[in-house]
């Protein structure tokens, strides 16, 4: 078995993160995690939630690693992570019969990725969410078009410095995203270290 990829950060924000998707994927079945990174969360996540089917899914040179989490937990809930890159797909199908799900979950993605391609994950949600279907994404954001801290205004000084497309994006800007395709906000959860749980439902009332 390949070594074990290890991120103190999914370590430290694995329980807050739990207690929301505790809440709000309660009577859910079939999760699509983008953008799975090390595979840290997913087992966890999976194996507090066993009625969950985990999906899995990043870009190729994640895979190795996720499959390593994967074998070493050895969930029932959890296949094979599948290659997804937000910008050119394919996207996977659930074991629904219409092959879409009814959950997504996202960490500490939209401001790694460029801005077309955080345009690019909402457009590819909208194939593969179920009428009903949650959106949970976890990372920091902008309100008001301000830094809710100065670490966030670090942050993204860091990241743009690394590299010119990432930014921490304004909630604003992905809300409206998100109702494009039918997403209504339902929660903000304010998270540790500055960071936000945003929960949108399709068919939902607006927040």
């Amino acid at each position: 078995m390949n070594a074990l990829p290890n991120a103190p950060s999914c370590e430290r924000n694995r329980e807050p993160i739990l207690a929301v998707l505790q809440r709000h994927f309660a009577d859910r079945h079939d999760v699509l995690e983008i953008g799975s990174g090390t595979g840290q969360h997913a087992v966890h996540f999976a194996a507090a939630m066993p009625w969950l089917r985990w999906q899995c899914s990043d870009r190729a040179e994640h895979l190795p690693g996720i499959a390593s989490w994967l074998e070493h937990a050895s969930l029932p809930n959890t296949p094979p992570a599948v290659e997804l890159d937000v910008s050119t797909g394919p996207w996977p199908r659930s074991n629904a019969s219409d092959g879409r799900f009814d959950a997504i979950f996202s960490a500490n993605t939209l401001h790694i990725m460029g801005w077309p391609q955080v345009e690019a994950f909402f457009a590819g949600l909208e194939g593969v969410l179920a009428d009903n279907a949650t959106l949970v994404v976890y990372g920091p954001f902008n309100y008001n078009g301000d830094y809710t801290s100065d670490s966030n205004r670090d942050f993204d000084g860091w990241l743009k410095a690394r590299d010119p497309q990432s930014a921490i994006r304004d909630f604003e800007a992905v809300d409206a995203l998100a109702e494009r395709i039918g997403l209504r906000l339902i929660e903000d959860v304010a998270m540790p270290a500055n960071n936000r749980c945003l929960v949108w439902r399709r068919g939902a009332a607006s927040a």
